[in-house]
């Protein structure tokens, strides 16, 4: 698609006019765009088609992961052009989708659309199946290979497209996008249905991104690797609303929803960025009895936790609730009672799953419930402070999350555009990634609009958005360095002998990027080699 086939939104960005066969909504702003009525809803069924016993397996015994699915796909109807709906429960340990589409593959399928809540370098394995033609597009967070084969044009004439974790329930729930058949990778489920993620062999923790399709997809197989007599308690996914289950020898691994991005930083220039965003929480006066903090997965983000932690222990305050991804550090705040609740979106570590089995501390979360911006009133605006990463930001505080400067498409979305409706946001980022400068005049990409961040936390120290003259009074007297964005770019830049070299970009789109209501924030361009 070309630049003649686009439109301007009202961030001043070109979108593409048509994304997979649907007619573009422009982004009308933060608040813009407000749908009302009713879309779509969860296919009716009878009880009357299914076992009066409750027993919803495809076979009694226990079966290889790709026999299983084959099976159930079978049982499912598949057909040539389906949409494919997967959760990323497991991360890189994910092992349902690539049997899912080998699986296909054998079937003969042609033609599936995948929709994935977010894919992983381990769904490289998937990348023969997008050129013969087994998988036509994906609509998902695309991380790693998948998102760098979308960039060079490799999945033309289709979009790939890039939603928030709300987003994604936002668009299933609004009619834009329908599941045929949705999978949900279960550690633990019953015959029944019901399903849970914090216990068994394959625990991964909450299952809060499979609950839309759950609701809303025309056919629903729980596959699981350790049934459990019915009924399967606490259950995480309601056997009232699934199909059918197949029982396998393996679901994923574990060990893998570990990644570097969930990991404690231990570079001393993203320690003193953690260090700087933790005393601005407390000198800025957030940091008081009853506060909320979410801090995202990333290593930076993990340390800011960390430095928070110690500030609370030290001034004798106690938050009132942390959202999560449950981690290490949240887990150690809730047992030594610093917080009484972790409002749980997912689990970044065995810590979090351990303690979301043993601790009733935990509350399971969705994103309907949390992120989801067509519902009545969430929860994301109601944390204090959320800290999180991104690839670039412009001296508008625009962010981007999911290219980097040479217009790869490398990251997913995730949460990251939900939570910028906190009651303070701040980005905590290098000035410098392989001496590139990441302040730049205008992002690659726009994820996030200006308006909705508040502050950029780099190693030189921290630059307050100008529509914050309240974050600006409050921090009078701190000694945390405060600097003028502007002024911040042209040191960096100093630093690395000027700005970074414009991407190589050619004239086709080859990707949307999806704003919390459902409009077009931004379109990605086909990069050139």
């Amino acid at each position: 698609m070309s630049t003649s086939d686009s439109l301007v939104n009202a961030a001043g960005r070109e979108v593409p006019a048509e994304v997979n066969g649907r007619r573009t909504v422009p982004y009308a702003g933060v608040g813009g765009h407000r749908p009302s009525g009713r879309k779509a809803g969860p296919p009716i069924r009878s009880c009357a088609d299914y076992p009066p016993d409750g027993d919803k397996r495809v076979a009694k015994e226990v079966l290889p992961l790709k026999e299983g699915l084959k099976r159930a796909l079978d049982a499912a109807g598949a057909k040539d052009g389906m949409s494919i709906g997967t959760h990323h429960h497991f991360r890189n340990g994910d092992l349902v989708a690539n049997a899912l589409f080998d699986a296909a593959k054998e079937l003969g399928l042609k033609g599936l659309r995948w929709y994935p809540s977010a894919s992983f370098p381990c769904h490289a394995h998937l990348l023969p199946y997008l050129e013969d033609g087994t998988i036509s597009h994906v609509e998902g967070s695309l991380n790693g290979p998948l998102g760098d084969y979308c960039s060079r044009g490799r999945m033309l004439p289709h979009l790939g497209v890039l939603r928030s974790h709300g987003g994604r329930w936002q668009a299933i729930q609004d009619g834009e996008l329908r599941v045929d058949l949705a999978f949900v990778a279960a550690p633990t489920a019953d015959a029944f249905g019901n399903a849970t993620g914090d216990r068994g062999p394959s625990a991964c923790g909450l299952l809060g991104f499979a609950l839309a399709d759950s609701l809303y997809a025309d056919h629903v197989t729980v596959v699981t690797d350790h049934l459990v007599p019915f009924p399967c308690v606490p259950w995480q996914i309601q056997g009232q609303n699934v199909d059918q289950v197949v029982v396998v020898d393996r679901v994923g691994d574990p060990e893998k929803i570990v990644s570097g991005t969930t990991r404690v930083t231990r570079s001393p220039d993203r320690l003193l960025i953690a260090e700087y965003v933790a005393r601005f929480v407390r000198d800025a006066g957030i940091m008081r009895d009853g506060f909320s903090f979410q801090a995202g997965a990333g290593g930076i983000s993990l340390a800011f936790a960390s430095f928070l932690r110690e500030y609370m222990r030290d001034a004798g305050v106690k938050a009132g609730f942390v959202r999560g991804g449950s981690t290490r550090i949240l887990v150690e705040m809730l047992e030594e009672g610093l917080t009484p609740y972790i409002l749980d979106g997912q689990t970044f570590d065995l810590e979090g799953v351990r303690s979301m089995r043993e601790n009733p501390g935990h509350v399971a979360t969705s994103p309907f419930t949390s992120y989801n911006h067509h519902g009545k009133g969430n929860f994301a605006s109601m944390v204090d402070v959320v800290v999180l990463g991104a690839t670039e930001v412009d001296v508008d505080f625009g962010a981007n999350v999911a290219t980097h400067s040479d217009g790869r498409m490398l990251h997913g979305i995730g949460g990251w555009q939900n939570c910028l409706f906190s009651k303070c946001t701040v980005l905590a980022v290098p000035s410098v990634r392989d001496r590139i400068p990441v302040i730049v005049d205008r992002v690659t990409t726009l994820c996030g609009p200006g308006e909705l961040v508040d502050v950029v936390a780099t190693e030189h120290g921290l630059c307050i958005n100008p529509r914050r003259e309240d974050l600006q009074e409050a921090m009078r007297g701190s000694d945390v360095p405060l600097l003028d964005i502007h002024e911040l770019k042209e040191r960096v830049e100093r630093l690395c002998g000027g700005p970074p070299a414009p991407p190589r970009l050619g004239d086709e789109f080859v990707a949307a990027i999806q704003w919390v209501d459902g409009t077009t924030l931004d379109g990605v361009r086909r990069v050139l080699d």
